[in-house]
């Protein structure tokens, strides 16, 4: 290869490592469609509606990916969506139910809903499942959640499968130590009454994503802060918990 070749070449890698960086990594491209599927859209409005933005009607959006011949995925990206933006107390069975009686309920104004995928490879599949819910009056509420995939085994993967037995208060203590950072709060300093923690004391959730450089969580609006403090995100890298995490998982391929 001609020396300049070879600089170009070194070029282009420092550049891609530095972008790798900077950008959002929690959400890298995909990789591979190990498993095929199309987008669907539904969408409802009100017959009221105009074409003028902000027209005060009904209006119910709901997209997201439906994958051949994977019926039990399809289920799962349904009920998590049913779950999260269904208004009723039990959510029905159908996302084109849940738009009808949006439009029926007469208390909601805007449902967008937007599911995606996020990376694929030979053993994870990894999606985002976000939306906005406008409830009228001064303020609307947002929401996502992540949806983490074992493609070779057919299921969803919970915290369990990667971390060795024992591994909430550790992660925790670690997850906690990274929030401090970000939030410029000393070891010893109360999170009360500036966070909505339970009891005051820093609690680590269940909504979370895998990367390939770690596992990212997300507390959502209002949810250990005031509302116009937005979401907050908690990456751990995997070299800040390696002692906690199972061999021979689907993330073991991010931490070798």
């Amino acid at each position: 290869m001609h020396r300049k070749s070879v600089i170009l070449l070194v070029i282009a890698c420092t550049l891609v490592a530095c972008n790798w960086g900077a950008r959002d990594t929690e959400k890298p491209a995909i990789t591979t469609d190990t498993l095929k599927y199309t987008y669907k859209i539904i969408e409802r409005k009100s017959a009221d509606c105009s074409n003028k933005k902000d027209s005060g009607c009904i209006v119910a959006k709901i997209k997201y990916p439906v994958f051949i011949g994977q019926k039990l995925l399809n289920d799962t990206i349904s009920h998590q969506l049913l779950t999260q933006f269904g208004i009723a107390d039990k959510p029905d069975n159908s996302l084109e139910q849940l738009a009808d009686d949006f439009l029926k309920s007469g208390r909601d104004f805007r449902l967008n809903t937007n599911t995606e995928v996020i990376r694929q490879d030979s053993s994870i599949l990894v999606m985002e499942l976000s939306g906005y819910r406008f409830l009228g009056g001064a303020r609307g509420y947002a929401l996502t959640s992540f949806i983490n995939w074992n493609t070779k085994a057919g299921k969803k993967i919970e915290l369990k499968d990667i971390f060795i037995d024992g591994y909430a208060k550790n992660l925790n203590s670690v997850a906690e130590r990274i929030f401090r950072k970000q939030e410029k709060l000393s070891d010893s300093a109360a999170l009360k009454p500036n966070y909505l923690f339970p009891e005051g004391k820093f609690t680590l959730n269940n909504n979370f994503l895998i990367t390939p450089i770690g596992i990212r969580f997300l507390y959502n609006q209002y949810e250990i802060k005031p509302y116009p403090a937005g979401e907050t995100n908690i990456l751990i890298p995997y070299s800040q918990i390696e002692s906690l995490l199972r061999p021979n998982t689907v993330v073991t391929q991010y931490h070798k």
